[in-house]
């Protein structure tokens, strides 16, 4: 063991990452430019209320967030109307009152679109001291931001409300993990809950109002997946192995939050009249490969693309079998094909966003995340303010084609980097088997996904006929971490219908 662990120590996972990023078209590193525009930025300090900014900073804000995040850049908070309704406020972190359109930090982060997550390093869309700092809504910090509102009616539908700008403060600083596990009855009450009066009321309402929404999409269609995406994890520098992350009510909360909050700034762009990017997913990619998943599970599906049918097939599975549920998950994931972005121009006919059952979806809630964001924002603001839009048609167009290739290659980055791990975790299994999933078979190769621990690779050996979504039994061959391989041979396959 402990000369494994000196191998595992010689390599080098950083320079992996940094070689992963150029690899996929990312620029690494901030130009000295953009550090010197940003270093010379001052944190702001308000004793007067901006002109045309409502003053929030007495409501009880909160963010939930992973436990070592800084880039804060949403708030929520809610009150109960008297006639039984939810209205919601959601408080976006004003991340374009610093970063100005076609500067070099703006130039920077329309280039690489998004930030990138590793596991191993984090290579950041701004740097540090906005992100982090002046543009993050950081606990007990004044903070300019762009409030979206809606109303969640009974029935859980929500009426989009008004966008307009604010000063906020954030009281609470909470962490996705331990906000969860108290909301589903499985931890205690978290003291940066319980130090907080009114807090604890506040995070119940949220999220009362997070299943209605919740509840009303799964009526709509919604789908819903259980992935267990792979983490590393990482102690005193070292990697310790990959977890797998399962879904909890606090990170249901803020998704809800996020797809009524980017379903009004879409109702407010639209009514504006001006063009938007935005969020779609298009009729799944490989419907009959979804119906013979199905089928295989006993249950059919129609022959066109049903979003309802679907999401009652997927909740039936997770309730007959949860402990397979996140392998049909993936399974269908890549069955359906990725999101994208796209113009839309005023009075046009939107695509709309068939895993998540809304029609109108946009991105706009992480401007210090990811750069469409940001362009929504500046849509907005400049409409508040009685501007023309800061872009044209052929300009929304141009970024939606490049954003959509930038989150790409941001998934490829990140599955790289698992693989590398995997790959270093697994050196000494080489011989071994494996209980797997097939979760690509395309001319480009055949891979699986193991079940314990969750990495995936390719079969390169007894791969001819396998189908995605397929329970196989694999055989370790060779791992190479510094190119990200893993490869299996097949060597046993459950029967397809």
């Amino acid at each position: 063991m402990k000369k494994h662990r000196q191998h595992l120590h010689d390599i080098d996972l950083r320079s992996i990452a940094w070689h992963a990023m150029e690899k996929y078209g990312f620029e690494s590193r901030f130009p000295t430019q953009v550090m010197d525009e940003v270093n010379a930025m001052q944190e702001r300090i308000y004793s007067d209320i901006p002109e045309g900014f409502r003053d929030l900073r007495a409501l009880l804000w909160s963010s939930i967030d992973n436990h070592d995040s800084q880039d804060l850049d949403q708030l929520e908070y809610c009150e109960r109307n008297p006639e039984g309704t939810i209205r919601v406020r959601v408080a976006i972190a004003d991340v374009d009152s610093y970063v100005q359109k076609q500067s070099p930090t703006d130039e920077y982060a329309a280039h690489n679109g998004t930030s990138v997550y590793t596991g191993i390093l984090t290579f950041p869309m701004l740097p540090d001291r906005l992100s982090h700092g002046i543009t993050s809504l950081l606990q007990d910090k004044d903070r300019l931001a762009v409030i979206i509102e809606f109303v969640v009616q009974r029935d859980g539908s929500f009426s989009p409300g008004e966008v307009y700008r604010a000063l906020v403060r954030n009281k609470g600083k909470l962490v996705y993990e331990t906000v969860g596990e108290w909301l589903e009855g499985t931890g205690p009450l978290p003291k940066s809950i319980k130090d907080v009066p009114g807090l604890e009321e506040q995070l119940r309402l949220q999220n009362d109002a997070a299943q209605l929404l919740r509840k009303y999409r799964r009526e709509q269609g919604a789908l819903e997946f259980d992935t267990l995406e792979a983490e590393v994890v990482m102690e005193n520098g070292e990697i310790q192995g990959l977890v797998t992350r399962t879904p909890n009510p606090a990170r249901a909360l803020i998704e809800e939050f996020m797809v009524a909050a980017n379903g009004t700034m879409v109702a407010r762009l639209g009514a504006a009249g001006v063009p938007m990017i935005q969020r779609v997913v298009k009729s799944p990619r490989n419907w009959a490969g979804i119906i013979l998943a199905a089928a295989n599970l006993g249950e059919t599906l129609p022959e066109k693309p049903d979003a309802k049918a679907l999401a009652k097939f997927l909740m039936k599975e997770k309730t007959v079998d949860p402990l397979h549920f996140p392998d049909l998950s993936l399974a269908v994931i890549k069955l359906m094909g990725p999101g994208e972005y796209t113009m839309l121009e005023p009075g046009a006919t939107p695509t709309g966003h068939f895993a998540l059952a809304v029609v109108d979806y946009t991105h706009a809630t992480a401007p210090n995340r990811r750069y469409v964001d940001i362009i929504n924002q500046r849509q907005v603001k400049a409409i508040l303010m009685g501007k023309p839009g800061p872009y044209s048609s052929k300009e929304l167009s141009d970024r939606a084609m490049w954003l959509t290739d930038r989150e790409k290659a941001s998934k490829k980055v990140k599955r790289f980097m698992r693989k590398s791990v995997a790959a270093m975790l697994l050196e000494d299994s080489i011989g071994k088997t494996f209980d797997a999933l097939v979760t690509g078979a395309a001319d480009k190769g055949t891979y699986v996904r193991l079940l314990v621990p969750p990495a995936e690779g390719r079969v390169v050996k007894g791969e001819q006929g396998l189908h995605v979504g397929q329970n196989v039994r694999v055989r370790l061959l060779k791992t190479d971490p510094y190119n990200g391989f893993i490869d299996f041979e097949c060597i046993s396959r459950e029967k397809m219908v």
